[in-house]
């Protein structure tokens, strides 16, 4: 019996049970559709986390001060004063993996102008930082390093802000709003950034010289942080080694010394990330890909049942010539149709929810073009592998035996 025969028996018996036959598929379409809407969601969040990190800076490197032993007592992070103005000059003056450099201290308290007032944060750095975390002035400009000497009263603020400070729309370039008590003039606004993937707000900030924060509102001689950006990314564990050679040496630490400083850098944090999102991409894919199980044993299950009403079909085309391996072509053409169109359903329906998830939900997706061909393969393995043995079944039947069956 040729190929094509086979293939027209196989259709004729599935068309003449279309319900049962859509129901079957329907496992098979569920599960390829979770998969790739699934897949699809976990390498949008993927690349949406990169792009966000790449934005900020993939070459950023943060220190902060670190734990640290005192009279016995080991002390919070919070409350370690060992970052000095020293280390951000010796750091700017003698690394050459480091582009720029910033010190960083910061308040959080209430922004005032007019009667208008919201909380917010002010953010103590140099210049340098807006190339370092990869700011725009959107209107205005920056502070300069002359007003970081002289500790000048200005800033430059967020969106967010300008939204709650200045609501009727007034150009809030040239005006003084007032921080705590402490007066600042904008000079400059910050190009809008939205909310990042954590439902972090970007624009909620107002940034001012380092010296101005340090001295006027925090009182404080010390550095919370400093803020670093290698060269190009490839060489951010060298400006890491430079970076940690200094601040020892300025610390005075001997060899058998923990560091009392800690240095994270972008790079470190998109790994972890990207680590934990493709973790959680492997578990989404996992519980989809049960539905493709269920639909295998729902394969089995129908083909079982397929066998059992056509034994004496079975039995009457063995007895004029059929031979068993033609008995098991048609079974497993059957099972393998069944399972290639829900798989075809299954992709059109999985791209299409991926696509309604990120138009109506506004949730990043992204569908490769692998997860379609592995849902693909997969869904044809499973027809395959759960249509092998009614197939096989149907084969091994007596043709005496099968025409007798009632």
């Amino acid at each position: 019996m040729n190929g094509t025969n086979l293939f027209k028996i196989a259709f004729r018996a599935l068309a003449n049970n279309k319900m049962r036959g859509f129901l079957t598929m329907l496992g098979i379409i569920i599960g390829v559709a979770s998969v790739i809407t699934m897949l699809a969601i976990g390498q949008g969040s993927k690349r949406s986390i990169q792009e966000q990190i790449s934005e900020m800076g993939s070459n950023m490197i943060m220190i902060q001060p670190g734990q640290g032993m005192f009279g016995g007592v080991r002390q919070d992070a919070s409350s370690m004063e060992t970052l000095k103005l020293d280390d951000y000059q010796n750091i700017l003056d003698e690394t050459r993996y480091v582009a720029g450099v910033s010190p960083t201290v910061n308040s959080s308290g209430q922004a005032i102008y007019g009667s208008n007032n919201a909380p917010t944060t002010v953010y103590g750095v140099s210049p340098d930082y807006l190339d370092i975390r990869r700011y725009k002035v959107a209107d205005g400009d920056m502070f300069s390093d002359q007003d970081v000497q002289t500790a000048a009263k200005v800033c430059v603020i967020g969106q967010t802000v300008v939204d709650n400070l200045f609501p009727e729309g007034t150009n809030p370039i040239g005006k003084v709003i007032r921080f705590g008590k402490l007066p600042f003039r904008v000079v400059g606004v910050m190009e809008s950034k939205g909310y990042n993937s954590m439902g972090m707000d970007q624009d909620d900030f107002i940034i001012a010289p380092f010296t101005t924060v340090q001295k006027k509102i925090l009182a404080i001689t010390h550095l919370q942080g400093i803020t670093c950006s290698a060269l190009k990314e490839e060489y951010t564990d060298q400006a890491i080694d430079e970076i940690s050679e200094i601040l020892r040496r300025n610390h005075k630490l001997r060899e058998i010394d923990e560091d009392d400083f800690n240095i994270r850098s972008q790079q470190e944090l998109s790994e972890m990330l990207t680590s934990t999102s493709d973790m959680m991409t492997i578990l989404l894919a996992a519980v989809a890909g049960i539905s493709l199980l269920v639909g295998g044993i729902g394969i089995m299950n129908i083909m079982y049942v397929s066998v059992t009403e056509r034994t004496r079909e079975i039995g009457l085309r063995m007895s004029i010539g059929a031979k068993g391996i033609d008995i098991l072509a048609q079974f497993l053409i059957e099972s393998v149709l069944i399972s290639v169109t829900g798989g075809l359903i299954g992709v059109l329906l999985g791209v299409a929810a991926a696509i309604i998830v990120n138009k109506v939900f506004m949730f990043p997706t992204y569908i490769q073009p692998w997860s379609v061909i592995l849902s693909f393969a997969v869904c044809t393995f499973t027809g395959i592998f759960f249509g092998w043995y009614p197939a096989k079944k149907a084969a091994q039947l007596d043709p005496i035996e099968a025409i007798r069956y009632e």
